[in-house]
């Protein structure tokens, strides 16, 4: 068994409405012991409305390791304007007194999933948890992934909702060829970290090497494409072979090309696709960040 801490206990609710009256003890005071995070919003604002509750799940998913405090702007002009907050949504990270961290505007999903657990993180010693996984992580990295499995299910049995345990877990029954079970390990994941970027990852990579086994070899692939730059079949399944080969980027460029092409072709293929190939990345790949960039700009274009 793992030895592990307690964790942070809540005390009080996670996420509350704060105003300038209130806003020393309920994030100055407040973030020297737990991090906080804070959210200028009005009722009018639009990406707010879709902001917020994402911030508010993933704070909550957090267990108390970081807060929420909501400041109405229209009702809290001068507090706004000590934060220098020129537009809305605007999100501040408070550590020990201070803000340390922020953005402005609408995130993915992802994103705001990275941002709530990086703050989070600041809050410190979580048991030896996040060594372990990351020992596991190494331990499948070098090949031995029996003893990664063991690991990552060690960490589980101490924390049954621990996404990055539960996705490690998974791949190392897929290093081992044993599809099934990593299979059966995300479909039964906790409902709370079902949707967890880290795990959402795992399902993305196991569907792309089954579209991927029928693909072709990219040879052939490639000769076809010589002879027929619009064949957009031979162009998909290139893209999906270069993925089961681990040529992400080369495999995220066919792509691409198959959207500038014809975004609309076979139900938009190559955006679904496209699509899958980021999940399976995960939120902090620089080659999944340039592509969703790319492919944002050939949408908006």
């Amino acid at each position: 068994m793992l030895e592990t801490g307690s964790g942070p206990a809540p005390t009080g609710d996670l996420i509350k409405e704060s105003s300038e009256a209130t806003f020393m003890q309920d994030v100055v005071e407040e973030s020297k012991t737990t991090p906080v995070i804070v959210d200028f919003w009005a009722p009018w604002c639009g990406p707010c409305k879709t902001l917020g509750p994402a911030l508010e799940a993933a704070v909550t998913k957090a267990g108390g390791k970081v807060r929420m405090v909501k400041v109405n702007v229209d009702e809290n002009q001068m507090l706004a304007g000590q934060m220098r907050v020129q537009s809305i949504p605007s999100v501040f990270a408070f550590f020990e007194g201070q803000p340390v961290d922020g953005f402005q505007g609408a995130l993915a999903p992802s994103e705001i999933q990275a941002f709530v657990d990086k703050t989070a993180a600041l809050a410190g010693d979580d048991g030896g948890l996040e060594e372990a996984v990351a020992a596991a992580e190494e331990m499948l990295d070098q090949g031995a992934a029996v003893d990664a499995a063991q690991t990552f299910a060690a960490v589980l049995e101490e924390e049954p909702a621990n996404a990055a345990a539960l996705a490690g877990l998974a791949r190392s029954h897929l290093a081992l060829g044993e599809e099934d079970k990593a299979l059966a390990i995300l479909d039964n994941a906790p409902k709370e970290i079902a949707e967890d970027p880290v795990v959402l990852a795992v399902k993305a990579q196991i569907e792309l090497a089954a579209n991927a086994a029928d693909a072709g070899e990219t040879e052939d692939l490639r000769a076809k494409l010589e002879a027929d730059a619009n064949d957009h079949q031979a162009r998909l399944d290139l893209g999906l072979a270069l993925v089961a080969a681990g040529d992400a980027e080369g495999a995220i460029a066919e792509l691409l090309e198959l959207f500038r092409r014809d975004r609309e072709w076979n139900d938009a293929a190559a955006k679904e696709q496209l699509f899958k190939v980021f999940e399976s990345l995960g939120p902090k790949d620089a080659t999944a960040k340039a592509g969703r960039r790319k492919l944002s700009s050939m949408i908006f274009a």
